[in-house]
C-alpha cells in the first residue's frame, strides 16, 4: 500500500536518489573515501580485535518465520585420502547451506524495494534470479571508522526493552557516552542488548521483537552521513513497529530511499563492555560482505580493532 501522507513527505526529505549519479550503486557507502578509512586505521592504537559475528550453525539465529532464511546447515561432503595409504594423509570437506541473511550479514540496496523501484529510482523487474542492479559483490570492500552507539548504556541499562524506538534523543545521547565527532562516511554500530536475548538461548523473543530505529531515527541518521548502520537484532528496526498499520517502513526509509546499507545480527557485547572499560568507543572496522553476485545480501565476520 502506499505510504501515509507524513511518511512519503519523510522520504522525500531523506531520498539519495541522484546525489551520487544516476548509475549509483552504493549509496550512502559512497562516503567512505581514503580519509574515511585512515581515520578508522588511527582509531586502531592497541590491536585488541573483536569479532563481532554469531557463530554459524543449526542453532542460529533464525526461527522458520522467513521461508528459505534457514540457519548453518553443515554436512560433510569429502573424506577422502588422497595420497599413501588411508593412515596416512586425509582430507575433509564439508557443504554449507544457509540463507545469506540468516546469521550476521548485510543487507543489500536490492534487499527492498518499494511500489517496484529499489535505490536510485532502479525497476525491481526481473529480479527473480537475483539483483541486476546494487547485487551485495558492489560492496568489494567495506572498511572505515566504526563508532559503537551504546544506547543502552547511555540510557543507563543493560537492555532496551523490547519495541523501543529508538528517537534522535537516544542517538544523541549516545554519541555524547561515546565522546565521539561523527564525521561523514563512519559506520555506526547500534548496541541495545537485544542480543542478549540470544546469549540466553531465548531465540524466540530474540527473533521476534526489537529494539531499534525507528521513524523517529530517520532524519537523524541522514544528517549524520554515515556509510552503513548495523544492529544487535535480527529485525534491525523497531519491532513492532510504533505505527501498527506499516511492516518495516526504516528498512525501505534506509535502503529504497537513503541507499544506507544495514546490517543485523552483530554481537557487539564483548566490544561494548572494553569501550565501557576503556572509554574508547571507535576502532578499524572491517567488514566486507562475501561477494555473493547479485546477492541481496551477504553474510560477513566484521571484525573492530581499538
Amino acid at each position: 500500500m502506499p505510504f501515509p501522507d507524513d511518511i512519503a513527505e519523510l522520504a522525500t526529505r531523506v531520498n539519495n536518489w541522484g546525489r551520487w549519479g544516476d548509475d549509483d550503486q552504493l549509496g550512502t557507502l559512497n562516503l567512505i573515501d581514503d580519509a574515511a578509512r585512515l581515520r578508522g586505521v588511527g582509531a586502531a592504537t592497541d590491536g585488541r580485535a573483536f569479532s563481532l559475528a554469531v557463530p554459524w550453525s543449526d542453532q542460529g539465529p533464525q526461527m522458520g518465520f522467513i521461508e528459505g532464511r534457514v540457519n548453518p546447515q553443515i554436512s560433510t561432503m569429502h573424506t577422502f585420502a588422497s595420497w599413501g595409504e588411508p593412515d596416512d594423509f586425509r582430507f575433509h570437506d564439508e557443504a554449507l547451506t544457509m540463507g545469506t541473511q540468516a546469521c550476521t550479514h548485510w543487507d543489500g540496496l536490492a534487499h527492498a524495494t518499494y511500489r517496484g523501484v529499489m535505490y536510485n529510482g532502479t525497476s525491481d523487474a526481473a529480479m527473480d534470479a537475483g539483483a541486476v542492479r546494487c547485487g551485495i559483490e558492489q560492496i568489494d570492500t567495506l572498511v572505515s571508522r566504526g563508532v559503537l552507539l551504546d544506547v543502552a548504556r547511555a540510557l543507563g541499562v543493560d537492555r532496551l526493552e523490547a519495541g523501543h524506538a529508538l528517537t534522535a534523543s537516544d542517538l544523541d545521547a549516545a554519541v555524547e557516552l561515546a565522546d565521539v565527532e561523527l564525521m561523514a562516511g563512519d559506520v555506526l554500530l547500534l548496541r541495545t542488548g537485544h542480543m542478549q536475548f540470544f546469549h540466553e538461548g531465548d531465540r524466540m523473543t530474540y527473533a521476534t521483537s526489537a529494539a531499534g530505529p525507528s521513524l523517529q531515527s530517520v532524519e537523524w541518521f541522514h544528517a549524520s552521513d554515515c556509510a552503513a548502520v548495523a544492529t544487535d537484532s535480527l529485525i534491525f528496526e523497531v519491532f513492532p513497529c510504533e505505527r501498527p498499520e506499516l511492516m518495516l517502513p526504516v528498512h525501505f526509509l534506509h535502503l529504497v530511499e537513503m541507499g544506507l546499507t544495514q546490517g543485523q545480527n552483530f554481537d557487539l557485547e564483548a566490544l561494548a563492555a572494553d569501550c565501557d572499560a576503556d572509554g574508547r568507543y571507535s576502532f578499524l572496522l572491517s567488514a566486507s560482505p562475501e561477494p555473493v553476485v547479485g546477492g541481496y545480501g551477504a553474510p560477513v565476520n566484521p571484525v573492530a580493532v581499538k
